[in-house]
């Protein structure tokens, strides 16, 4: 008997988003409208302890138009890790600025303080440290460098919804943060971002920037894009939005279970002090990562990923920016990290299945 597939995530979208969006189709109103307006606010009081926000066409927009309105530009550097989604250093890149990269925590998978004390240059305006797979990096380290080196710091917060650190919600340290909204991630609006601004003149930039340079119709003030949500994704974002917290704790006890009962591989380390919101529950496969993948998969019907099997400083888009640049630690987990099912959507019989074959794979692989 073949087994169902168990998929390393799945957007969960139910009846009340559909009626959601029906009703925004009714109204005749789906552009940028009252649904966004709503969807900013509640994000705001419910994420970002009342910072403004900002919601945007998609995360790279976000951060983008964020780095934009903070100023940087061509002459600029902005340290950013290599162990993650490319769209990072692709914003830096997007403003005529450089990305440098610096090591990871082989514990946590975020930004290395020392390897990004390491890497600052007279050039460096900034840092942009990634909450990746919903673990908040070293804010209290990267905070005190940034204020000792007097550089700003950006947060880019993709995977990182309701996530904290010594009660503080990732999102609101720095000048401004990003949130994704895409598919696969916590909550979705389909594609969409959520910009969260520490200050009015950001605020009022990344308004001017995502609505072709007016925040008046034919006011246009500067050269802007056309990066706006629709009431349509806000509206689903709304939705998403109220159910956030359960769906979290769903991922949170998923992740308990598969950290007591994982056996032979390196699960997931929490920061002290850190809430955790388990975009991905990522483990460590010393010994030939890409067969447990394939074995997951075509023997126990478990789906798994590898984020991000090429370091960004390695990519053939981005190594221009740092030739010869070595960064161990980054390297290392790119080789062997696998993400697994970690979403609301698992049952008992998942969760028992993927402890089974995980187990199964690496015993028979050691």
């Amino acid at each position: 008997m073949s087994l169902n597939f168990i998929p390393p995530a799945k957007p969960i979208i139910g009846e009340e988003e559909r009626a959601a969006v029906d009703q925004v189709l009714r109204s005749g109103m789906i552009a940028q409208g009252p649904q966004v307006a709503a969807f900013e606010q509640e994000f705001s009081e419910q994420l970002v302890s009342g910072r403004q926000c900002l919601a945007v066409s998609s995360g790279t927009a976000g951060l983008h138009l964020g780095l934009l309105a903070a100023g940087v530009g061509p002459g600029d550097e902005v340290i950013v890790p290599s162990f993650t989604f490319a769209a990072t250093a692709n914003s830096v890149a997007l403003t005529g600025a450089t990305p440098v990269f610096a090591d990871i925590e082989p514990n946590y998978f975020c930004l290395d303080p020392a390897a990004v004390e390491a890497a600052i240059t007279p050039r460096t305006r900034g840092i942009m440290p990634v909450h990746l797979y919903g673990q908040p990096a070293d804010m209290t380290a990267l905070l005190d460098l940034a204020a000792k080196r007097g550089l700003e710091l950006y947060e880019d917060a993709a995977q990182a919804h309701g996530a904290s650190l010594d009660g503080q919600m990732c999102g609101s340290w720095g000048s401004f943060a990003m949130f994704s909204l895409y598919a696969t991630k916590n909550m979705t609006t389909g594609e969409g971002g959520m910009v969260a601004c520490a200050s009015d003149a950001i605020a009022h930039q990344i308004k001017l920037l995502r609505n072709q340079g007016m925040e008046r119709q034919y006011a246009n003030e500067l050269v802007g894009f056309n990066q706006r949500m629709t009431d349509i994704q806000a509206a689903i974002g709304r939705v998403q939005l109220s159910k956030l917290a359960a769906w979290t704790a769903a991922r949170q006890a998923n992740a308990a279970f598969l950290d007591a009962n994982l056996q032979g591989v390196v699960t997931p380390q929490v920061r002290p002090g850190a809430v955790h919101v388990y975009h991905q529950y990522t483990i460590r496969i010393p010994q030939d990562r890409d067969g447990a993948v394939t074995a997951l998969k075509e023997q126990y019907g478990v789906g798994s990923g590898a984020f991000y099997p090429t370091p960004n400083h390695q990519l053939a888009s981005l190594e221009h920016y740092a030739p010869g640049l070595d960064l161990p630690e980054t390297n290392r987990a790119a080789a062997e990290v696998i993400s697994l099912p970690v979403h609301p959507s698992l049952d008992q019989a998942d969760l028992d299945r993927i402890v089974q074959a995980v187990n199964a794979v690496v015993k028979a692989g050691a």
